[in-house]
């Protein structure tokens, strides 16, 4: 996407499905690349970049909303999960989701529910609003992709202009990280070389994230098995968290002769990425 703000500022952005197959694939690079294309470039051409940051979208959608209120809160907007995946766009759904948790709240004080009930009327509500008749109607449209770009065009077209979203299944979502094919299986892909004037490196970008960290704060990332990157990671996948981390934060590097596995927590920016694509969750 491309967004005309005010002052002369444009909003760029780059959206990559986490189900992604090739361990290669580099969502960064891939919005470097992007910047590349004549049209994108006339636009960002003589400008300068201001700031930088990347977030995982939740668009698991109708299957995948969790239970939405707990003792002393709720999950309203994109944390629940209402994004309409097809126009990528939850804006809506967060206002009105907020609104119907604040009615819901009211209600509770009024009445003067026990709070470790949670909210079982916004939940209620949200179900019988217009947000889940939308998430129901675009269900399909997100987990038909795994076929394929063209079955899953075929398929959504079939679900929106034959049964305008009321097809009579509902697919089911897998977890993204059981995607990635095993690097033997896979095209390296090489991207090309910053050029420091439209397409820029991880760590210029990482400095405009206005992500800070103490100096000498613990490293809050933390693997359940330190030897899983070097023997599963790196040696079946060639080390894909290098690529799908938008900082950095994730190194192989060479140490007098041996590859070894780093973590640069300081460059964090917290998008949540690599607890979604890590194939082997450790």
């Amino acid at each position: 996407f491309l967004y005309h703000l005010e002052n002369n500022q444009v909003a760029l952005g780059f959206v990559v499905g986490l189900d992604y197959q090739n361990p290669y694939l580099s969502p960064y690079d891939e919005l470097q690349r992007y910047k590349t294309h004549p049209e994108i470039a006339k636009t960002l051409e003589g400008g300068r970049r201001i700031s930088y940051g990347a977030r995982a979208l939740n668009e698991g959608g109708y299957q995948s909303v969790p239970g939405l209120s707990f003792p002393g809160g709720a999950l309203i907007g994109c944390t629940a999960g209402f994004l309409n995946t097809p126009k990528i766009k939850g804006s809506h759904t967060a206002m009105k989701t907020g609104m119907l948790a604040a009615e819901a709240v009211a209600e509770a004080l009024k009445s003067g529910a026990n709070p470790a009930d949670g909210l079982p009327a916004y939940t209620e509500a949200v179900k019988k609003s217009w947000v889940w008749k939308e998430l129901y109607r675009a269900r399909n449209m997100r987990p038909q992709f795994h076929w394929g770009m063209w079955a899953g065009l075929i398929l959504g077209a079939i679900d929106t202009f034959l049964f305008f979203g009321h097809a009579p299944w509902t697919l089911k979502n897998k977890a993204d990280h059981s995607q990635l094919k095993k690097a033997k299986n896979a095209k390296p892909i090489d991207y090309p070389k910053p050029d420091g004037k439209l397409t820029f490196d991880k760590l210029s970008s990482v400095q405009l994230a206005g992500t800070f960290h103490e100096e000498e704060q613990p490293c809050h990332l933390t693997l359940k098995d330190e030897s899983v990157p070097m023997a599963v990671n790196w040696a079946e996948y060639a080390g894909p968290e290098a690529r799908f981390c938008p900082a950095g934060v994730y190194e192989y590097v060479e140490v007098d002769g041996e590859t070894q596995f780093q973590i640069n927590g300081q460059n964090c920016i917290h998008c949540k990425t690599c607890d979604i694509k890590d194939p082997t969750q450790n």
